[in-house]
């Protein structure tokens, strides 16, 4: 049994390739957590459904400041129902042989980072299952700066945490009482919330639809892909609007014609230089390529 334990998240997350934490979660960088603070979820869900990873999404949350985008590295916890010989053996072992102060929650926010978000698995419980209140929630948003919290449970003190600035916490209901009958089974390992899982140095990204974790290994195509499917929609409804192309044209795989257009666009459009760093080679060979195989057919 370890918790927070460094060679045990690298050994989760062996696709990450790039630079980490000193916990051992994968850093991806903070030019990639701005992109990702500005794209949509279903932006987000679209690349991962599609190669494979169908279980990052879960809706239903409430939130202590509604609207505001969550962004930032996952930090996990789980936690089970209260058996006392268990609870009894982590406490004592989180304590004695890891050298750590307070109750289970403590132990995790007192470790957090700048741009971490708390990932916490509390079994949907909010009857003395509430993570955080005031005091908690004031040290998340000292710490991380912009982060903050999903917590599949519950939260207290809510009065206070609404008034926290910089700080957004999406949990599943509010409660007076503390939390209780609960033990701490992981730190910084695998962590369900709802349908979805999410693993240590994920990039959590919350919003009005809910939450979706993108693998860290994966962050950078999801943010790419995103932008890329964005700008493109403000080109679609531009030539919708004026009639250029149908709803079936702009629905299906664009023709080599329709995608020279929009290159065309992209490179002169006000709207579209926000994104000058995006390249477009791939979509016009692959629209060339579509386009021989045609002329082909009509041979």
């Amino acid at each position: 049994m370890r918790f927070d334990h460094r060679e045990d998240v690298i050994a989760l997350t062996p696709l990450w390739t790039g630079e980490r934490l000193p916990d051992g979660r994968p850093w991806v960088p903070d030019t990639v957590l701005e992109r990702i603070r500005h794209i949509t979820l279903e932006e987000a869900w679209g690349y991962l459904w599609n190669e494979g990873y169908q279980f990052q999404f879960q809706g239903e949350f409430k939130q202590t400041n509604p609207g505001k985008t969550l962004v930032g590295r996952a930090v996990t916890t789980s936690f089970v129902p209260l058996r006392p010989d268990l609870h009894n053996c982590t406490l004592d072992y989180g304590h004695e042989k890891e050298g750590r102060k307070g109750y289970y929650n403590q132990w995790v926010i007192d470790t957090l980072r700048e741009d971490d978000v708390v990932v916490v698995d509390l079994f949907d419980k909010i009857w003395k299952g509430t993570y955080v209140g005031g005091n908690l929630s004031t040290a998340i948003a000292n710490r991380t700066k912009r982060g903050g919290a999903v917590i599949w449970g519950g939260i207290r003190d809510m009065e206070q945490i609404v008034k926290i600035p910089n700080l957004q916490v999406m949990h599943r209901g509010n409660d007076p009482t503390g939390i209780g009958d609960v033990v701490m089974t992981g730190f910084n390992g695998p962590c369900r919330i709802g349908q979805a899982t999410c693993l240590p140095g994920d990039v959590v990204l919350g919003t009005i639809s809910g939450v979706i974790f993108i693998p860290a290994h994966l962050a950078e195509q999801v943010v790419t892909r995103a932008e890329k499917s964005h700008i493109r929609d403000v080109f679609g409804f531009m030539r919708l609007r004026d009639g250029t192309y149908t709803t079936a044209q702009i629905d299906t795989a664009w023709t080599l014609p329709m995608m020279e257009d929009f290159v065309d666009w992209f490179k002169k459009a006000p709207e579209a230089q926000a994104f000058s760093y995006l390249t477009w080679e791939e979509e016009l060979k692959e629209a060339r390529k579509a386009s021989e195989n045609s002329s082909q057919v009509r041979l």
